[in-house]
């Protein structure tokens, strides 16, 4: 885009409502949050203090969490043994952990009870601590951040007995229903914390498809079990969820048009978008300080290094990750073909079309800094 149309966009966003695109003219109008913006040029400024003021621009935490058990779905996709130039993964594609940090501080000054991380770590279904302290990161420090804190790892049933069956709301585009660790059913506010980064799949990796780690590889995992799940997976879920080769195990809900479609372009997304409808996001948090362009590790060639300098943090995921597009110059409202949807159905819009958020910019408030003023362009 130029900068007139991507002026163009940001004050005048297309008025045709996404759910028509999603297949259902007739669905309101999905509900909008505000988004707050903040410059962060490195790690080392008081990252609390930037996250405490984008929390008070939302209107606090308190309300949201106090007394409350609340989870956190991390970003460490991939093994923490692949660099990007040498360089720790919470630089390039990972969470930084003083973000995770500091997310956990503020929510325990808001009265949170209790503050668990998850996240389904590459090929492993061992304790997230050891591959926490794989990638650099301190638990220890983490612990001390607030009282209440545990960590979980879900790419199987952890320290559950059983599966929590997640139903989609409506029309599932997918499948019906995911089974997910209880740790995302145990809790009362979910949080999904993101890198800014672009996907060689999705064109864009924020809070939305964050949550295609949601997924236990016990289950959809390649070498998930046929009947029962594997309750110790190494593996990705590339058969399952990308490609449609097999189905998961049928202890779960089963792919409602299997062998329909075996494009990675349209599967993810409409995946993410049913996972989102069935397990909602409270708040989104994304990490845009320093990342990569490209895609969405070091196993995509060609990825580069980028400090886009920036937070985001908001009470809707869609609209969030709308007004981030936005800051990495893109049109949160395109279409497949167009950049960064160039070979990949738009995963907002799968998910306004359920109704989740608006991608519509004009009914978005942005708080703190102005989209103009954080933006940098991913496309150059």
């Amino acid at each position: 885009m130029t900068r007139r149309e991507w002026l163009a966009i940001v004050s005048a966003a297309s008025a045709a409502p996404l759910a028509r695109a999603a297949g259902n003219s007739d669905a309101p109008a999905a509900p909008a949050a505000p988004v707050s913006i903040a410059k962060c040029a490195s790690y080392d400024e008081d990252i609390a203090a930037k996250l405490g003021a984008m929390f008070d621009q939302l209107g606090g935490l308190e309300k949201l969490v106090r007394n409350k058990t609340v989870a956190i779905k991390l970003n460490m996709t991939g093994s923490p043994s692949l660099r990007v130039r040498g360089l720790a993964p919470a630089r390039t594609h990972y969470v930084h952990p003083k973000l995770v940090g500091a997310a956990a501080y503020h929510l325990g000054r808001a009265g949170a009870k209790r503050i668990r991380f998850v996240e389904s770590p590459w090929a492993t279904a061992g304790p997230l601590e050891e591959v926490m302290l794989d990638s650099g990161w301190n638990p220890r420090a983490l612990l001390a951040a607030a009282s209440g804190v545990e960590f979980e790892n879900t790419n199987a049933l952890g320290k559950g007995k059983s599966y929590a069956r997640f139903r989609v709301p409506g029309s599932a585009y997918m499948y019906p229903a995911y089974d997910l660790n209880r740790a995302y059913d145990e809790t009362d506010v979910f949080v999904s914390m993101a890198k800014l980064k672009n996907h060689e799949t999705c064109g864009v990796t924020l809070s939305l498809k964050n949550c295609f780690g949601n997924l236990p590889a016990s289950i959809y995992g390649d070498d998930s079990g046929v009947d029962e799940p594997n309750e110790s997976p190494r593996s990705g879920r590339e058969a399952v969820g990308h490609r449609g080769r097999r189905q998961p195990s049928k202890s779960a809900p089963q792919e409602l048009h299997f062998g329909a479609n075996h494009d990675p372009g349209y599967r993810v997304p409409h995946i993410v978008a049913d996972l989102v409808a069935a397990r909602p996001i409270h708040l989104a948090i994304i990490d845009g300080v320093e990342s990569i362009a490209g895609g969405e590790g070091p196993w995509i060639g060609g990825v580069r290094l980028v400090k886009p300098g920036v937070l985001l943090a908001g009470l809707n995921p869609v609209s969030t990750d709308a007004v981030t597009m936005a800051v990495m110059g893109y049109n949160p409202r395109a279409m497949r073909g167009t950049a960064p949807f160039k070979t990949c159905d738009n995963t907002l819009a799968l998910a306004e079309g359920h109704g989740i958020g608006t991608t519509d910019l004009k009914r978005i408030e942005v708080r703190g800094t102005p989209i103009e003023q954080a933006l940098y362009r991913f496309d150059g």
